[in-house]
C-alpha cells in the first residue's frame, strides 16, 4: 500500500542514509521501524491490562501460607 507521510528534514535525511548503509529500501527501513514500535508498545497495553484485572483482585497473601513459609524457613542467628 503507497502512503505519504510528513516529517521533519532531518530525520528524512537520516533515514535515507541509515537505508543506504544497510542496503534496503527507505520503504522497507521504514515498515520495519514501524513493525518493531508496535511490537514494544503492545507489550506495553498488555502490562496495563494486567494491571488494571490484578488492581482488582486481592493479591494478599493466605495467613496460612504465610505460616507455612514462615516456619520452613531455616533458624538463623543474628
Amino acid at each position: 500500500m503507497k502512503t505519504a507521510i510528513s516529517m521533519p528534514d532531518t530525520v528524512f535525511s537520516l533515514a535515507n542514509q541509515f537505508a543506504a548503509s544497510r542496503k534496503m529500501t527507505r520503504s522497507a527501513l521504514f515498515t520495519v521501524a514501524v513493525d518493531e514500535y508496535i511490537q514494544r508498545h503492545r507489550k506495553e497495553d498488555v502490562t496495563q491490562k494486567l494491571n488494571a484485572v490484578y488492581a482488582k483482585q486481592d493479591s494478599s497473601l493466605d495467613p496460612v501460607v504465610a505460616k507455612l513459609q514462615s516456619l520452613s524457613l531455616p533458624k538463623e542467628e543474628w
